[in-house]
């Protein structure tokens, strides 16, 4: 610290000395002046200054600053002479120095001032903050950033920004001077921040550094995160009981009305301003309340019949108790209008009804077989039902003819239409007659009056299945032949032809070459029907359907009679295999069937023992070898050459299991060779 030497006690040296006792940067070696009682001397006094009348005492003191500020320009002439190499300032400049020091002092406790003051703020926020100067080290990092990013300060200060925190942002602050506000953060242990990037620029553009404001948002996140997830499950549930049409009502544990939605107004009469906050019993016309049973048992209550509301409406209620982690908070209920119930059921029943009569239940995923020739059939079934022309399904009875046929009507454009099953079979030619093709008042003996729709009106614009076609009489067959020529039918008892746009599926099981060649059935019926054939093959012939049919049937059983069979045993399966099933997919079912009702309830797999005696009919093949000699007499070669050859095809399919494609292989010829083969005679 400098000395200084003050000349002068008058009012101007009181002046400097004032502004200096207090300076940190010079002190005040003596004050001189010739007047003792001079006010500057005074105060030096108290002050503890030392004081004289002759300033050359002090000069052996060696000062730094000699400050004249008598203003007779001779002793500032004197004292230059005596202390040449000294600083002499004129009481003037002295004067304006004091009062720049003291600003300057004052300056500097200011800047302390807000430095402390900048501290205490920067340690105590909540909120991180790091500051980075030019070449991106860190030179501020306060105390909410140590506990944020779990590093000391002493750790931080000095070090690159990027060592500290790797994917801060600051460096590109620096570069770009652009400030990103409110930005989301993830930190290396999964934790998020969020944070707002400034950079510090002076008045003349210079970068000069960059700092971060942060804060630790992980707990608000998975706070908002569980807020908006139980806002959303409240939306949820909220809008899930008022879309319900069943009415519902909540009610909390002193069984006081919570929550009701509009199917319970519709139903009861009564408006929520009826309900909530009104004891469980304020719906109830006749019986106990089943909400106050289930707060006090806490045990749902279901099934309980009563009346509601002030029109006395039947209802079934059903109960249940609200637990949260075992504490019981209400119940919830569900009211069943027991009148529409009933309408229902009667309306389902109708249903069924017309469904059984009108619609076609099955579509082509429903037909069960892997096997080539079930595929043959299949694909040649949906080739025809993108077609409007008459379908004839030939294949032996329980191959499934049926399940085609509605199949067929389901994969085609009618089948938005009706479909009407006709068993030709079952009827009497008159009566067959009538419903096929309706009848005039009056027609006969009992008619209805005003007459009647045939089934074929009926199925305007949809389907018919005929089913058992070959044993229609000769007159039915010319009355069909003439729908099938001229869409149009004629009603018994009538003149006028009725036009009616009907696709035909005709089945039979009958051999119609061999009836036409006997004259029971038309030859130009056959051409008409046969339009588009299928031969669906039988069991036999495709056995490596079988256990995907097992599999089907045993499903459909077991909800027939209320069983739980899983399927069957490998020996079952084989005897299945063997076996050559003369009554096809129906005889398959009925076995099925009867094994599953003789199964005890705790048995899950059919087991050979199970299935019921099956019984091959097959002649030995050295039987036929010793009849062969009888079976040839009488008969042309070619005859004899036929019927040998149906026998090594009858031979071979069997070696191949009914697989037609490797009998084809086996017997060298090609696959269609080998249907035409079949086809001649009649190996279906």
């Amino acid at each position: 610290m400098q000395t200084a030497l003050i000349i002068g006690g008058g009012q101007g040296g009181l002046s400097v000395l004032k502004i200096l006792k207090n300076s940190q940067m010079m002190k005040v070696a003596a004050v001189t002046d010739v007047d003792e009682g001079a006010p500057a001397l005074q105060l030096a006094r108290e002050m503890g200054i030392p004081t004289g009348k002759d300033w050359r005492i002090f000069m052996g003191e060696q000062p730094d600053v000699i400050i004249e500020v008598t203003g007779d320009s001779k002793v500032l002439e004197a004292v230059r002479q005596y202390a040449p190499r000294a600083i002499v300032i004129p009481g003037s400049v002295a004067y304006l120095l004091a009062q720049l020091l003291k600003q300057k002092e004052e300056l500097i406790m200011q800047l302390k001032n807000q430095s402390y003051q900048y501290d205490v703020i920067f340690e105590s926020i909540d909120e991180g903050m790091i500051v980075i100067g030019d070449t991106e080290k860190i030179i501020l990092f306060n105390k909410s950033a140590e506990r944020i990013l779990g590093i000391r300060k002493q750790e931080a200060i000095g070090r690159h920004i990027q060592d500290i925190v790797p994917n801060s942002r600051l460096p590109e602050v620096l570069k770009t001077k652009r400030t990103e506000i409110n930005q989301a953060q993830q930190l290396a242990d999964n934790e998020k921040i969020i944070t707002s990037r400034i950079p510090m620029i002076t008045a003349e553009g210079k970068v000069i550094g960059a700092f971060s404001i942060f804060k630790d948002i992980t707990e608000v996140v998975n706070l908002a995160e569980e807020i908006t997830n139980l806002k959303e499950i409240q939306t949820m549930l909220k809008a899930i009981i008022f879309s319900s049409d069943d009415a519902i009502s909540v009610v909390d544990e002193k069984g006081r009305g919570l929550l009701i939605n509009p199917a319970y107004t519709r139903l009861t009469g009564l408006s929520e301003k009826e309900v909530i906050g009104k004891p469980a019993t304020i719906d109830i016309s006749e019986g106990d309340s089943v909400h106050l049973q289930v707060l006090a048992k806490k045990q749902p209550v279901r099934g309980v019949k009563m009346y509601v509301g002030p029109k006395k409406k039947e209802v079934v209620v059903n109960v249940a108790p609200i637990l949260v982690d075992g504490h019981l908070k209400g119940s919830v209920g569900v009211i069943h209008d027991l009148t529409e119930i009933q309408s229902l059921t009667k309306e389902l029943d109708r249903a069924r009804q017309i469904i059984r009569t009108l619609e076609a239940k099955y579509t082509f995923e429903e037909i069960i077989g892997c096997s080539e020739e079930m595929n043959i059939a299949v694909e040649q079934a949906k080739a025809g039902a993108n077609t409007p022309a008459t379908v004839l399904l030939r294949g032996e009875s329980g191959t499934g003819k049926e399940l085609f046929a509605h199949a067929i009507h389901n994969a085609s454009d009618r089948r938005y239409n009706k479909f009407i099953r006709v068993n030709c079979a079952a009827l009497t030619e008159s009566l067959l007659e009538s419903e096929l093709f309706g009848y005039e008042d009056g027609a006969f003996s009992g008619a209805r009056r005003g007459g009647k729709r045939g089934l074929f009106e009926e199925a305007n614009n949809g389907s018919i299945f005929l089913d058992e076609i070959g044993e229609l009489s000769a007159n039915m067959q010319a009355k069909l032949l003439r729908v099938l020529q001229e869409q149009e039918i004629v009603r018994v008892g009538g003149a006028k032809a009725v036009a009616v746009n009907v696709r035909v599926i005709a089945a039979t099981n009958v051999n119609l070459e061999r009836a036409m060649a006997e004259g029971t059935f038309r030859e130009d019926l056959y051409y008409r029907l046969n339009r588009m054939p299928i031969h669906i093959p039988p069991l036999r012939h495709r056995k490596a359907d079988i256990p995907l049919l097992c599999e089907r049937l045993i499903s459909k059983i077991n909800q027939d009679y209320g069983r739980s069979v899983k399927g069957v045993t490998s020996q079952a399966m084989q005897k299945l295999m063997d076996y050559s099933w003369p009554g096809n997919v129906r005889e398959l079912e009925n076995v099925l069937g009867r094994a599953m009702i003789f199964l005890n309830y705790s048995d899950y797999l059919i087991d050979a023992s199970a299935l019921p005696p099956l019984i091959e009919d097959k002649v030995a093949s050295a039987e036929k070898s010793a009849e062969w000699p009888a079976i040839a007499k009488g008969r042309s070669l070619q005859e004899m050459l036929d019927l040998y050859e149906k026998e090594i095809l009858q031979s071979r399919l069997a070696a191949n299991k009914g697989n037609k494609t490797a009998a084809a292989k086996d017997l060298n010829i090609s696959i269609r060779n080998l249907y035409y083969k079949l086809e001649k005679y009649q190996l279906h």
